[in-house]
């Protein structure tokens, strides 16, 4: 049994990078989604719309640098390229919205695609004993499970 510089084993650590990976490139094309929706907001809720799509975009962010970091930790390499989110991630670029509601449907979309996938990322960090991969994960999930209730009831 080979494992890496934090002693895990190598083969479920390739697993989880996978899965790491593909949530980073879905985290990228939903930060730009979310930086494109800042910049273009225009109406009534235009205030609020834009200080609450920074705020996410922060957060977003955030998380790429951390999501990145554990594949580092893991021993593998992230995606880093613009072209390997977009050929990676399920989360697409949201091109032309201009109703700020839809805008806020895509990000509520965009936040449920990242929750399965953190959740399907924690259950196999916990298969796998990788009490890191699973601390930021769960982290992840409860912070993004707030954001959706939020996004529903601003969306009633």
């Amino acid at each position: 049994m080979k494992t890496n510089d934090i002693g895990l084993e190598i083969k479920e650590s390739k697993v989880l990078v996978e899965k790491l990976n593909d949530l980073l490139a879905n985290y990228q094309v939903y930060y730009q989604n979310l930086r494109n929706f800042h910049w273009n907001v225009t109406g009534p809720n235009f205030f609020e719309l834009h200080a609450k799509f920074e705020e996410l975009y922060n957060a977003a962010n955030l998380a790429v640098d951390e999501t990145a970091e554990r594949i580092l930790t893991l021993g593998a390499r992230p995606l880093s390229s613009y072209q390997e989110y977009i050929d990676t991630a399920t989360i697409k670029e949201a091109k032309e919205i201009k109703d700020p509601l839809k805008m806020v449907e895509t990000v509520k979309s965009n936040i449920n695609t990242l929750l399965q996938l953190e959740r399907e990322t924690l259950e196999a960090a916990e298969a796998s004993n990788d009490e890191g991969t699973a601390s930021l994960m769960s982290d992840y999930i409860t912070a993004k499970e707030k954001v959706v209730w939020m996004l529903t009831a601003y969306l009633k």
